[in-house]
C-alpha cells in the first residue's frame, strides 16, 4: 500500500509542478527569454466577452460571384470561337445567363459541339435568330451554379482567415454561419474599421494601360462627360497626395477597358520604405506565367503609362521606360505606412471571389471585459469561500480535504487550458462554476457515504474503502453524461458555446481525478505513515 500511495503522491506532485509551469506566463504577465526558450511561454488566451474587440458578421454576395464567373466564361467563349474559327457578332452577359449572336447560320453545329466539348457547365437555354443569325442564351447547369455559390462562401472564409493570420490577431474565431454569412470575431482589436477595410476588401488587382489620348484635348473632353466614351475606355480615379497641403485629392484616369494582368499571379507582397515625401510603396513578386506576362506587356508598350488598378481605384500608373524582367513590380500610391501593409496582406492572401457586405458589426470595449472578471472573479471568490466554510464546519477535517481538492481542481483545470492553448470566456467561467459545483457535489458523495460507513461501526480504513467504494459508481454515472453532453455542445456548438464544452469537459476530469484520486491518497497516507484510527467528519 505504501508503494501505491508514494506512486499516487509523485503522479499529483509531477502534475501540479507541471502545471505550475504552464500557468506561470498567466500569473505573471509574461516570463524571460531564458524561460520561454525551454519552457511554456503561452498566456491563458482571453475571449471577446473578457479581453473586448470587434464582432463581425460579413455577407458573401454569392449572385456577385455568379456573374463574375459568367464575364469569365463569355470571355473563354470569345477565344474558344475565334480559335475555332467560328464567327459570331456578340458574345456578352444579360442578368444570369450568356447571349451568343453568331455571324451566320452554317456555323450552328460547329458552335454546338464546341458548346459539349468545351462548356460542359452550360446549358443552351434558348435559341432564336435575328435578321437570319442564330441567338443562343447560354446558362448554368444547376448543378454548377449551386456549387459556384458554395464555392464562393468556402473560399471567401479560407481568404478571411489567410488576411487575419497575417493581421496577427490571437485566437480569432472565424467559421461560416448560415448559407452565406460568415462570423468573425477578432479579441482584442479595437479598430475595427482598420479590420474592416482588411478583411473586407476584394482585392480585384488588375494591370491597364492609360489611353494615349489621356494628355490630350480630346482625352479630357471624355473624362468631363462633353464626349462619350468609347465602348473599349473607361474612367477610373485615383488618390493623389498634394504635395503643398498634404491632402489627399482623387484625379480621374482615361484608361484602355482591356485588363492585361490580374492579381492571381502575385506570389508575394512586400512593404518597401521609400523616402518620407514619396512615402511607402509594395513590391510585388509574380509567378513563372505572370512574369512571362508582364515581360510581353513591357516589351510591347515602351514609354505608355501602365495603369495598378485595385479594387477599381488607380493606385499607380508610372510611364514604362523599359522592358521589365524578372517577375517583379511596384505598386506606390498615395498611402501610408499602415496603409502599404494592409495593402500587401490582401495581395498576398489573394483576392475575395465576391463581394462581402458587413451584416452585423459589433465592437466590446476592454473596459466591459476588465468589469465581467472583476464582477466573475468576487462573484467566485464569496460563493467559494461561503462553500468552503460550509465544508469545514460540515464535515471539519474531511471538509478541509475537500476544499483543498476544489482548489488543486481549479489549478489543474487553468493549467491545462493553458496548455492546450484554450480561450477563456465568460460561458467558459460559468463552466467551471458549474464544475466545480459538482466537484463539491462529489466530495459530499463520498463524505456522506463514509459517514454511514462510520455510523456502522466499522473501522477508519473500512469505512474509507467502503465509503469511496459506493459513491465511485453514483460519481462516475453523474460526471460520465455531463461530459458527452459537452463533447457534443463542444462538437455542434460555436464560439461561446465551445469555450463552455471546453472548461466543462477539463473541469469534469480535474474535478472526478482530484476528488477521488487526490482525496482518497491523502487518507490512504494517513492510514500508512500516520496510523489513522478515526476519520474527523
Amino acid at each position: 500500500m505504501k508503494a501505491s500511495v508514494r506512486y499516487r503522491a509523485l503522479l499529483i506532485l509531477g502534475l501540479v509542478v507541471l502545471g505550475f509551469f504552464f500557468l506561470v506566463p498567466t500569473l505573471f504577465g509574461g516570463v524571460p527569454e531564458w524561460w520561454a526558450a525551454f519552457l511554456p511561454s503561452r498566456q491563458l488566451r482571453l475571449g471577446l466577452d473578457l479581453q473586448g474587440g470587434t464582432h463581425l458578421v460579413l455577407s458573401v454576395d454569392v449572385d456577385k460571384a455568379i456573374e463574375l464567373s459568367l464575364d469569365r466564361t463569355a470571355e473563354e467563349v470569345k477565344k474558344e470561337l475565334d480559335d475555332a474559327g467560328i464567327g459570331y457578332l456578340d458574345v456578352g452577359r444579360t442578368d444570369e445567363r450568356i447571349s451568343v449572336t453568331l455571324a451566320t447560320a452554317e456555323k450552328r453545329t460547329s458552335f454546338e459541339q464546341l458548346l459539349r466539348e468545351r462548356f460542359p457547365s452550360l446549358r443552351v437555354q434558348d435559341s432564336s435568330a435575328r435578321d437570319g443569325r442564330p441567338v443562343y442564351h447560354l446558362a448554368l447547369l444547376e448543378g454548377e451554379e449551386r456549387r459556384l455559390r458554395e464555392f464562393a462562401v468556402e473560399q471567401s472564409l479560407e481568404t478571411i482567415r489567410n488576411r487575419v493570420d497575417q493581421f496577427g490577431v490571437t485566437e480569432p474565431i472565424i467559421q461560416r454561419q448560415g448559407d452565406q454569412d460568415i462570423l468573425i470575431q477578432l479579441p482584442g482589436i479595437q479598430d475595427p474599421e482598420r479590420a474592416k477595410a482588411l478583411i473586407g476588401r476584394t482585392a480585384v488587382l488588375e494591370f491597364k494601360l492609360v489611353a494615349p489620348e489621356y494628355d490630350t484635348p480630346a482625352g479630357r473632353e471624355y473624362i468631363e462627360g462633353k464626349k462619350p466614351l468609347p465602348p473599349d475606355r473607361e474612367i477610373l480615379y485615383g488618390p493623389v497626395r498634394n504635395e503643398i497641403t498634404g491632402t489627399i485629392d482623387r484625379i480621374p484616369y482615361l484608361l484602355e477597358k482591356k485588363t492585361l494582368m490580374t492579381g492571381d499571379v502575385v506570389t508575394d507582397a512586400r512593404v518597401r520604405p521609400r523616402s518620407q515625401l514619396e512615402g511607402p510603396s509594395v513590391d510585388l513578386e509574380l509567378d513563372g506565367r505572370g512574369a512571362r506576362i508582364f515581360d510581353e506587356i513591357t516589351a510591347a508598350n515602351v514609354g505608355r503609362r501602365l495603369a495598378i488598378v485595385l479594387d477599381g481605384t488607380v493606385y499607380s500608373a508610372p510611364v514604362i521606360k523599359e522592358r521589365i524582367s524578372g517577375g517583379r513590380a511596384n505598386i506606390s500610391g498615395a498611402f501610408d505606412i499602415k496603409e502599404a501593409r494592409d495593402l500587401a496582406i490582401v495581395l498576398r492572401a489573394g483576392a475575395l471571389p465576391a463581394p462581402v457586405y458587413i451584416a452585423e458589426e459589433r465592437t466590446v470595449g476592454p473596459t466591459l471585459g476588465r468589469d465581467s472578471i472583476r464582477r466573475g472573479f468576487r462573484s467566485f471568490l464569496v460563493g467559494g469561500l461561503l462553500v468552503m466554510a460550509f465544508m469545514i464546519v460540515y464535515y471539519r477535517f474531511a471538509g478541509f480535504l475537500a476544499d483543498m481538492a476544489l482548489v488543486l481542481n481549479v489549478f489543474f483545470l487553468l493549467a491545462a487550458m493553458s496548455a492546450l492553448g484554450s480561450t477563456l470566456t465568460l460561458p467558459g467561467i460559468a463552466g467551471i462554476v458549474l464544475t466545480l459545483g459538482m466537484a463539491v457535489d462529489a466530495n459530499v458523495l463520498i463524505n456522506e457515504r463514509i459517514r454511514e460507513e462510520i455510523r456502522l461501526g466499522k473501522t477508519a480504513r473500512a469505512a474509507l474503502d467502503a465509503g469511496y467504494e459506493r459513491a465511485l459508481p453514483a460519481i462516475l454515472d453523474s460526471n460520465i453524461t455531463t461530459f458527452l453532453s459537452g463533447l457534443i455542445l463542444f462538437q455542434f456548438g460555436s464560439g461561446p458555446i465551445r469555450g463552455f464544452a471546453v472548461t466543462l469537459c477539463i473541469g469534469i476530469v480535474s474535478s472526478v481525478f482530484t476528488a477521488v484520486v487526490g482525496t482518497r491518497t491523502v487518507y490512504d497516507y494517513l492510514l500508512a505513515y500516520r496510523r489513522l484510527q478515526t476519520v474527523s467528519i
